[in-house]
């Protein structure tokens, strides 16, 4: 170690003594002459930065933030500074840039400086209020310029949600097959499924068939099951997890006998609607069952070429279901129809079982002539491998 390192680091040191015992004037000098000397890193820089500004010297200290910024971007005490002198100056915008990057450089709390803490603390508020001030013109200005409640402006308004960071950007990621120039819906407007209406008439027969199959305790299986004759591809949980059961009338395409025999009335009801038919692979018809306290964590399905229905059969409070921005508490009785291949969760916060009825069906875009090739395609697939299918929900 050389004798001039050495004295760059003891003077340093002596900054930042003099800094945390509240004496501007002799931590300035310091880190001054560890400037002078050319030894000064950007924690230096930024240490005469806050020396200066406690003096109330704010274009030294506006300067050496700068340096210490152009020789770490991401210092923290720098990066907090320069947005205070932008704040001061009335430059909100540029405030506000600053304090935001500061925000997403941060540590977690825990490993934040103490000092620091309350800065940081200062900067989310600033920025919360930058947000609140600009959202509430733009509002005004989007509610003056003709902004008015339809299918339009709906739209329009999750647009802005996302601009505001209220909402994030959610996409189809489906795990097998991708078609593309389809729409990103999460949940979509009943207009597209005018048989759904029949699909509710249906609920109270519907119901009653399912209370009779929950009679038996082992009727529902784990909807998540694992094939010994594939790699075990653990779910997050999910794969044989009794908490989300499933009692399958039609499975892998195929009708589930057994089952289908104790539900007549539910099977005649699915006769009537355009279920996703695909060899060996769809459609499924299910009642699903989530137990107390249970959850199924966030997750996307395999295919974009089909939608997922529910019909909420049992439904206590506290339940609730979510695909990508749009959270939903499900009722009894009421069918939606919604994209599973963009990221869904749900869960059952109550004391008793949750119940839907589950199944699938074409998406509306696809042309009769589509739907036929998605299925060729699947079967030719599965004639080359010889195998059953790796396919679930």
């Amino acid at each position: 170690m050389t004798s001039s390192s050495f004295d760059a680091r003891a003077l340093a040191q002596t900054g930042f003594e003099a800094m945390h015992s509240g004496d501007a004037h002799k931590a300035r000098e310091s880190f001054e002459r560890v400037v002078a000397a050319g030894r000064a890193d950007a924690a230096v820089h930024a240490a005469l930065a806050y020396a200066c500004r406690k003096l109330d010297d704010k274009s030294s200290a506006l300067a050496a933030a700068e340096k210490a910024l152009a020789l770490d971007p991401r210092n923290l005490r720098a990066l907090i500074l320069k947005a205070d002198h932008y704040a001061e100056i009335g430059d909100g915008r540029a405030a506000a840039s600053f304090y935001q990057f500061a925000i997403k450089t941060a540590p977690s709390s825990d490993q934040l400086p103490a000092d620091l803490r309350g800065d940081l603390a200062k900067a989310q508020d600033i920025v919360a209020r930058y947000a609140g001030e600009f959202e509430s013109f733009l509002r005004d200005a989007l509610s003056q310029g003709g902004l008015v409640d339809g299918p339009s402006a709906s739209r329009f308004r999750q647009s802005i949600d996302i601009l505001l960071g209220k909402k994030q950007i959610y996409f189809q990621q489906p795990h097998t097959f991708f078609f593309p120039e389809l729409p990103q819906i999460q949940f979509y407007d009943r207009e597209a499924f005018p048989w759904l209406d029949r699909v509710e008439a249906a609920t109270n027969d519907i119901r009653a068939e399912l209370l009779e199959v929950m009679k038996n305790a082992s009727a529902f299986k784990p909807y998540v099951e694992s094939d010994p004759s594939r790699p075990r591809k653990e779910q997050e949980g999910m794969t044989e997890n009794p908490d989300w059961g499933a009692f399958y009338l039609w499975k892998f395409g195929e009708i589930v006998a057994a089952n289908a025999v104790q539900c007549p009335r539910t099977m005649q009801v699915m006769g009537d609607i355009p279920l996703a038919v695909v060899k060996n692979r769809s459609p499924s018809v299910l009642f699903s069952l989530l137990r107390p306290g249970a959850r199924i964590p966030p997750h996307t399905g395999l295919v974009n070429t089909r939608l997922i229905c529910h019909l909420p059969l049992i439904v206590p409070p506290g339940c609730g279901f979510r695909v990508g921005n749009d959270i939903r508490a499900p009722v009894e009785g009421k069918a939606w129809a919604f994209d599973d291949t963009m990221e869904h969760e749900a869960w059952n916060g109550s004391d008793r079982t949750r119940v839907i009825l589950l199944f699938e069906t074409w998406r509306p875009e696809l042309r009769d002539e589509e739907r036929a090739l998605v299925s060729t395609m699947f079967s030719a697939i599965d004639e080359y491998t010889g195998q059953k299918p790796e396919w679930s929900i």
